[in-house]
């Protein structure tokens, strides 16, 4: 049985569309409203409230914490300062992904790992020896993001607290009308956001605080379809869709490294050892054979395609979770796993997986498009990730 996170007696009663889907074990709003639209746009011009309490979350704490999780991620962790959050990858010892999420440290001496596929055996298979407690804090921390332009303004006045000089991904602790949360500049947006993580039995009251004051900038509450619009353009990944993990993956084909995934940048060498290192050294000095990257489909050809049926342009009215071939001339070269039509950029856009040299940008290729029950080919073009990122979401 699906349980309900946290959340759910605020989130259920304004679901009017009883739109529903599963998530670790939860269940989560696919939207709110009928159509997704109004969400999506609240992320992108004001503020939307998203509910990501099914995130698998880890506090490892001790001595050899550090320790620990340097061993099992590719970013070096030992450098991180106290309140910093770092995004990660881990693999296997092949050096393939596993898995990606994000590393917190909290104290000195306790951090909080955030996954999304169960990790609790992998850390302790490899925390033999090590002075560590590893607490699966899945259940107990519920967590939400509220993401948008207007996003720190509705925090700060909440708050009563100056948020502006939180840098990107860095966390602060604070307080919401008296119930002690982790404010942390993070989100799966690519727009100006935070994320908020919170004792589970206290998950109602920062709910209802966050309403409460947000309602004057427009605060929506937004489900799963608007997220996955947002993510796309952001050129951000999702596990089981963009990319398999190597603990799923029945045949090695489909196993993916961080070089693969254009995660080359969150890959430490210089640490002395993590899980993986041998493989990926070799792998940097041969170069990957895929690139991970993104698609623009010209609109000019796709126009033309429906026209010569009697048809004006079909675009998908949410974002699809499908393998596409991409082709250059006669041979496939690669897939495109994500896409949608872009409402702010007026664009149609997708994440896709590419061989060798067909990667690089500005390569023209053509994707594969169903007209009127019939495979098309459309013009294509590889484009550069992100496809959207505004400067306020760093500044």
């Amino acid at each position: 049985m699906l349980r309900e996170t946290p959340f759910h007696a605020r989130t259920g009663p304004l679901n009017v569309g009883h739109a529903w889907r599963r998530w670790a074990g939860y269940v989560v709003a696919s939207a709110y409203e009928l159509h997704h639209e109004r969400e999506y746009h609240a992320i992108r011009n004001s503020a939307a409230l998203l509910d990501i309490s099914p995130l698998y979350k880890y506090v490892v704490a001790g001595k050899d914490a550090a320790r620990l999780l340097n061993r099992v991620v590719t970013r070096d962790v030992a450098a991180m300062r106290v309140g910093q959050v770092a995004y990660t990858p881990w693999c296997d010892s092949h050096g393939k992904v596993i898995d990606d999420g994000t590393v917190a440290r909290l104290d000195d001496t306790r951090f909080r790992l955030t996954a999304a596929d169960p990790t609790y055996r992998w850390l302790h298979e490899n925390a033999v020896g090590m002075q560590v407690a590893i607490e699966d804090a899945s259940d107990s921390t519920a967590a939400l993001a509220l993401q948008g332009p207007l996003s720190r303004i509705v925090l700060e006045k909440l708050c009563e607290r100056e948020l502006a000089s939180l840098k990107y991904f860095h966390l602060v602790q604070a307080s919401v009308r008296d119930t002690p949360v982790t404010i942390s500049r993070t989100g799966y947006t690519g727009d100006l956001g935070y994320e908020l993580w919170v004792d589970a039995a206290r998950a109602l009251p920062v709910w209802d605080a966050l309403i409460d004051v947000g309602t004057a900038y427009s605060i929506t509450p937004a489900g799963m379809l608007a997220l996955d619009l947002a993510r796309v353009e952001a050129g951000l990944m999702l596990a089981d869709v963009d990319y398999v993990s190597a603990h799923k993956a029945p045949i090695e084909s489909q196993k993916s490294s961080p070089f693969e995934l254009n995660l080359g940048w969150a890959v430490k060498m210089e640490k002395e050892f993590f899980v993986g290192r041998a493989a990926l050294a070799a792998e940097k000095a041969r170069g990957p054979e895929w690139r991970f990257t993104g698609i623009t489909v010209d609109w000019d050809a796709l126009e033309s395609l429906y026209a010569a049926v009697g048809l004006p342009p079909r675009l998908p009215g949410a974002a699809w979770r499908v393998s596409v071939p991409l082709y250059s001339g006669a041979e496939q070269v690669g897939y495109a796993t994500s896409g949608c039509w872009s409402p702010l950029l007026k664009r149609y856009i997708a994440l896709a997986h590419l061989k060798g040299t067909h990667g690089n940008l500005g390569t023209q290729l053509e994707m594969e498009v169903t007209v009127e029950h019939h495979r098309k080919r459309a013009l294509a073009r590889v484009t550069e990730l992100p496809f959207f990122n505004p400067e306020r979401k760093r500044a």
